[in-house]
């Protein structure tokens, strides 16, 4: 009861014209910023933090929330339309999306992900209100042995899962962790890789890579069609909506994946892109139909969409219950909240409950505003497509450069961002997946770091990343997520020939 009345008191102030104004203008310009390559949602609110000053904090926090899930829905419009994320999270939005474009489906793709993310975000903000502490508390489990598992969990079951040749999924995700360990270590300070290069002693941004194998990678395989005028665009465009058979398949996808979606965002550093593509392999797992999956699934744009939505608000509870962010985004809100001097924690919920209850409320106005203005705006967006590629390419290179230098203000990220769109194309005349490689270069970093402090707190011992609970449960699903489509493939062979 006391949380209702809480619930309810951030809802009267939240419903206020203004504080709807400031939720609006947020989650357009999140939106906007989340469907230019290389921005994403982390700088969005950065650019924000002077406002903090001026506005107060509960009109500061409600603006930088709507951008940071607004990210989430406008993430996905340019992985649908051009293959190209502008954010993290909305790279699994490319495997089945981008195919449906290619099929004439953009207007379908654009719709299931404003609807997926609306749905998704609405059901993780009532989880959020439900769980928030006991969710905190179980992440207090997660020690350095158990988020090792979790990456490795994670890696296995991408790359297993991978369009094409298992093997060369897990030579993706070797590449990915290569590339990761570029750069200063971060526990004994010596240089790995830098050939130096003064630049590259930070590492390599994993947006750098992204944008590269996408961005350019899609226009350097288009390079032929665009000579020979064989690429044609599609020009024509129905009703931005979807059919009741792709409800149907999209509903438990949606529904399944904001819960999980919501959990994975809850762990302190996992985020919405392992969120977005754990979701994407569970369910080709569970698929009735995998074979569909990078094809045009609408279930494989669905999934991701519900997932990283729900993950932008499970990364809120770690922030706001004990003071650990739980994204690169919420690491930017925390420190906005600093500088309000308010003290994230347990103890800002009974200091400063209005605050908090006012932001968990707006995000149902948030999300509501949000899917009125996504899907009337897919019919706008959806005409880029109509833009000869001859014109469209051109701008889609000018956006990846624009977008990479605005993630660190180098040169030498231009190099590499040819470099790595140069090893994308080779990757896809290859048949090679690209996913395990972007996966395994996000995490790589700390899925070192992880594995150094836990063999660092057992003093050598191996035997701490068996030892919990939770870390042998990752180890199962991670056997089983290596092991487990080899027997399904094996089963449904000997049933088909059975049939026979």
């Amino acid at each position: 009861m006391e949380t209702l009345t809480f619930l309810f008191e951030g809802l009267s102030i939240a419903i206020q014209p203004l504080n709807l104004m400031w939720v609006t203008i947020g989650g357009i310009l999140g939106t906007l910023i989340g469907m230019l390559p290389g921005l994403g949602p982390a700088t969005g609110v950065a650019v924000l933090l002077p406002m903090t000053f001026v506005l107060g904090p509960q009109a500061s926090l409600i603006t930088m929330a709507g951008v940071y899930y607004g990210a989430m829905y406008g993430g996905s419009r340019s992985s649908i339309l051009i293959n190209t994320p502008g954010a993290g999270a909305a790279v699994a939005a490319t495997f089945d999306g981008y195919p449906m474009t290619l099929k004439g489906r953009a207007e379908a793709a654009l719709a299931i992900s404003a609807i997926a993310s609306f749905i998704g975000g609405i059901i993780a903000t009532i989880i959020m209100i439900a769980v928030a502490l006991p969710v905190a508390r179980f992440a207090l489990h997660f020690g350095p042995a158990e988020y090792f598992m979790l990456f490795v969990f994670a890696l296995s079951a991408t790359a297993s899962m991978s369009k094409g040749d298992t093997i060369k999924g897990f030579i993706a995700t070797v590449l990915g962790l290569m590339i990761s360990s570029i750069g200063i270590d971060g526990q004994s300070g010596v240089k790995r890789f830098t050939f130096g290069v003064l630049e590259l002693e930070a590492g390599i941004d994993f947006l750098v890579v992204i944008i590269a194998v996408y961005a350019l990678g899609e226009v350097f395989k288009s390079f032929r069609g665009i000579a020979e005028g064989t690429k044609k665009a599609q020009t024509k465009f129905g009703r931005i909506w979807i059919t009741r058979e792709d409800w149907r398949r999209s509903m438990w996808p949606i529904l399944r994946s904001a819960p999980f979606g919501f959990f994975i965002g809850a762990l302190p550093g996992a985020g919405g892109t392992m969120a977005a593509l754990l979701s994407y392999s569970n369910e080709r797992q569970l698929s009735k139909h995998p074979e569909e999956f990078g094809e045009g699934a609408i279930e494989g744009v669905a999934a991701p969409e519900s997932a990283n939505n729900a993950a932008s608000v499970g990364a809120m509870i770690p922030m706001l219950t004990l003071g650990i962010p739980g994204s690169g985004t919420t690491a930017v809100m925390m420190g906005a909240l600093l500088m309000l001097g308010l003290q994230p924690g347990p103890m800002l919920f009974q200091q400063q409950s209005t605050i908090v209850w006012t932001l968990i409320a707006s995000m149902f106005f948030g999300n509501i505003i949000l899917a009125f203005v996504n899907i009337p705006m897919a019919g706008a967006l959806v005409r880029v497509l109509a833009v000869p590629p001859k014109i469209l390419y051109p701008i889609v290179m000018g956006l990846a450069f624009v977008g990479t230098f605005a993630i660190s203000y180098s040169l030498v990220d231009f190099y590499l961002l040819i470099i790595f769109g140069i090893v994308g194309f080779f990757m896809a005349k290859a048949q090679i997946p690209t996913t395990p490689l972007i996966l395994a270069v996000i995490v790589g970093n700390s899925m070192e770091q992880s594995f150094r402090r836990a063999y660092t707190i057992a003093d050598g011992d191996l035997g701490i990343f068996f030892g919990s609970p939770l870390a042998i449960t990752l180890f199962v699903l991670t056997a089983l997520s290596i092991f487990g489509p080899m027997v399904a493939n094996a089963v449904r062979a000997r049933r088909a020939v059975q049939a026979a």
